[in-house]
């Protein structure tokens, strides 16, 4: 008998092990992943910093409450602000979660209530971030939303600027939407938002949920346009694999958000902390994030190549190493025959391959990918 809800549609897969950017199942098929843990695991499975960082952490503590001071949650927390332009962070355990403190910050601080988001967003799948989320598939069932949600075309700077008015608390927006299909804002409506948000009082969120922490080459996405948000959120790659989430912010938020404003139980939980610092560490360093851009380019240069004579690709998209492969056709059967020829990848609605390798992943492995890909590709739209 199943025990679970069947909240998942799961592949046929059972992980024994993994390392690296490889996983084994329980009958010994490897599988080049591209999938990342759905781009949790930036440094690949079972870094040894990694584990190292979290083993150690085990033998100390693990877990007293934010009842405490905590001297780790204020290391991993200067990391943070030092490699941004924000300035205090409210650790949780999720993207959901961060996310749902930004829109709490957000009303709380400007005493506003509407919120502008996105058409195809995704922002999570707690009450308020499924009101968030420009999806109708995320809301059916549900019942009445949370109200004061408005949703506009993304990188549409006229809808926007018709919308705009002294009563939106904030617009939270991705800079590349991942699940909407893996497309990157344009500088002209990022800017926009940023321009329009200062003129009205509105916050400038932005959701970095799987676009921060060194996916794009940058330690966070919005760093690729110049931006000054007010508040970003982070999960997915911020704890290699451990549950972890964050919310940062500019000074000026903080008095909104004292004692008994908000909290989290487990949030800043001194084992994911420890991954989170060791994650971080490595990262976030210059030369990590430049040789990102490096496999970024190289990868989206050649699947360009494999696919310059096949009409069924319309394009390959994406920023650093989220990468999306546009097709004719609907790709989940696409994705099945991947999984099958022993690559992971993911869709990002119904027509684009979603591609989120470790940043770690080696040249060999992205021309393995590159040739399962346009292998399965061809055969399967030739027949």
């Amino acid at each position: 008998m199943d025990a679970l809800f069947p909240t998942y549609a799961r592949w046929d897969i059972t992980v024994e092990s993994a390392e690296g950017a490889i996983i084994i199942d329980n009958t010994g098929k490897k599988y080049l992943d591209f999938v990342s843990g759905i781009a949790v695991c930036n440094l690949g499975h079972r870094h040894p910093a990694v584990v190292s960082a979290v083993q150690e952490q085990l033998e100390k503590y693990w877990h007293v409450s934010n009842l405490f001071k905590s001297d780790i949650q204020q290391e991993v927390a200067q990391q943070l602000v030092l490699n941004s332009d924000l300035d205090a962070v409210f650790f949780c355990n999720s993207g959901a979660e961060a996310n749902e403190a930004a829109l709490k910050l957000a009303r709380k601080y400007t005493q506003k209530s509407k919120v502008i988001t996105f058409k195809q967003s995704f922002h999570g799948r707690t009450f308020g971030t499924m009101a968030a989320t420009g999806q109708e598939k995320i809301h059916s069932g549900f019942g009445p939303l949370l109200h004061e949600f408005v949703y506009l075309p993304y990188n549409d700077c006229d809808a926007l600027e018709r919308e705009m008015d002294d009563t939106v608390a904030a617009v939270m927006v991705e800079v590349v939407q991942g699940e909407g299909g893996v497309i990157p804002g344009t500088k002209e409506f990022l800017g926009k938002i940023e321009e329009l948000c200062l003129q009205y009082g509105s916050l400038f969120i932005i959701d970095e949920v799987q676009t921060g922490i060194g996916r794009t080459g940058k330690a966070f996405a919005y760093q690729q346009y110049n931006l000054s948000p007010d508040i970003i959120t982070l999960a997915k790659g911020l704890g290699s694999g451990l549950p972890v989430g964050a919310m940062l912010g500019k000074e000026k938020l903080k008095e909104a958000f004292g004692p008994g404003t908000h909290g989290s139980t487990f949030g800043g939980n001194p084992i994911s902390m420890a991954a989170a610092k060791a994650t971080l560490s490595i990262i976030f360093n210059k030369e990590f994030l430049a040789d990102v851009v490096k496999k970024g380019d190289y990868l989206q240069s050649e699947l360009t190549k494999a696919f310059i004579d096949q009409d069924f690709v319309t394009e390959v998209r994406g920023s650093g190493l989220i990468m999306g492969i546009a097709c004719q056709n609907e790709v989940a059967g696409s994705i099945t025959v991947l999984r099958e020829n022993g690559l992971l990848t993911l869709p990002a609605g119904a027509n684009v391959i979603r591609l989120l390798p470790p940043l770690t992943i080696t040249y060999e492995e992205i021309n393995e990918a590159v040739q399962i890909i346009k292998n399965t590709l061809v055969a399967e739209y030739s027949n």
